[in-house]
């Protein structure tokens, strides 16, 4: 006897990656509702970040970063075109600014060259100055594939892509547990102000932050296949007075992230940011007071910044997997191997370059559940 469900899918969490899971299994012929405890779309982590589009350069040859990244960075101009979502693929120099950096920059070259990145090119310092007069590079690596774009745009058209395909995403429902049902599939009860339990054959958590929260409320989810979570803090300045360079600006990596970097948003105002404090619970305030660190940090690669002109802008908290001097880990995206629930896949630590790589996470989960 065939069991009728209410969605083939149930996705948690109405994220860039959420979404994209969505997309990814409604392209299949799935019917998905995809729960949001938030009142919109994309609140948590998918708003609160630079907004980069990433080339895929740094990231351990073999890992999903680098594949997902890659492949998601091909795949999401080409939705941006179709959807007519806004974006600048302005390109990024990564600046060595000086002597002793440059060999951090011969390391990425040779990464980026494994991971596929098309379109590097190495630079002296004076072809760097040449592309963006005021910058102080020894040495610089182009990846004129990176860019910038409407995040939100990006996840609307998501949403209106899942929506056209008979699915759901439905905003203010909370996510409050789940069972696995006797002959397959999953009861899965919602809260807000209608509480329902809702019937899926799939189940994908993508909720972000509160990845280790959600698993831990699915009945059977093993508690040691629960990764620690740890929350990483990043706050951004953003610059009075005009735009000094129209490409990304990127300093070589930090332990665990990419560095206070530099951006021309959409609107054509300079960002900088973030830096990274590891913080016991999400915490959005920026301290004003950071202002000098930033300066000391930006006059490095642009010496020309005149002082007071940094203004205090957002902050933004990333779901880490590794604290502070711990090497910094892979997706993770768990399956029936991994916790032993046919039909789920839990995904956890999909920080940056998780919006880049939105589009091909999206397909590899969709891949793994219907193989």
């Amino acid at each position: 006897m065939s069991v009728t469900f209410d969605f083939d899918a149930v996705v948690v969490g109405a994220g860039a990656v959420g979404l994209a899971c969505g997309y990814a299994l409604s392209k299949r012929g799935l019917v998905v509702a995809v729960l949001e405890e938030q009142g919109h779309i994309g609140q948590g982590v998918s708003s609160r970040n630079s907004e980069v589009i990433h080339g895929g350069l740094y990231y351990a040859s073999g890992s999903l970063k680098a594949r997902l990244c890659v492949q998601g960075r091909r795949a999401l101009y080409t939705f941006l075109d179709r959807h007519n979502v806004a974006y600048k693929k302005c390109g990024k120099l990564v600046v060595a600014t000086s002597d002793e950096e440059v060999s951090r920059l011969d390391a990425i070259w040779t990464q980026a060259a494994d991971n596929d990145v098309e379109g590097m090119a190495r630079l002296a310092g004076e072809q760097a100055r040449a592309l963006e007069p005021g910058l102080n590079a020894h040495a610089a690596l182009l990846s004129p594939e990176s860019g910038v774009f409407d995040s939100h745009g990006y996840m609307l058209a998501l949403q209106g892509e899942i929506e056209a395909a008979g699915g759901a995403v439905v905003i203010a429902t909370p996510f409050e547990g789940a069972e696995a049902l006797p002959g397959g599939g999953f009861s899965v009860r919602a809260g807000g102000a209608e509480p329902t339990t809702l019937t899926c054959r799939l189940l994908v958590t993508a909720p972000g932050l509160s990845a280790q929260a959600v698993a831990a409320r699915i009945d059977g989810y093993p508690a040691d296949r629960i990764p620690e979570g740890h929350f990483g803090k990043g706050i951004y300045f953003r610059l009075t007075g005009k735009a000094p360079f129209q490409r990304l600006i990127y300093p070589p990596p930090i332990p665990g992230a990419l560095g206070t970097h530099y951006r021309n948003d959409l609107g054509g105002q300079a960002v900088f940011g973030p830096d990274l404090e590891y913080v016991p619970s999400p915490d959005y305030s920026v301290d004003p007071a950071k202002a000098q660190v930033f300066a000391a940090y930006i006059r490095k690669f642009w010496p020309g910044l005149p002082d007071g002109a940094l203004t205090p802008d957002y902050a933004g908290v990333r779901p880490k997997l590794h604290g502070a001097g711990q090497p910094q880990p892979d997706f993770q995206l768990r399956g029936a191997d991994d916790h032993g629930l046919e039909g789920l896949i839990a995904l956890f630590g999909i920080e940056s370059p998780g919006l880049t790589s939105s589009l091909a996470l999206g397909e590899e989960v969709a891949a793994r559940l219907l193989a």
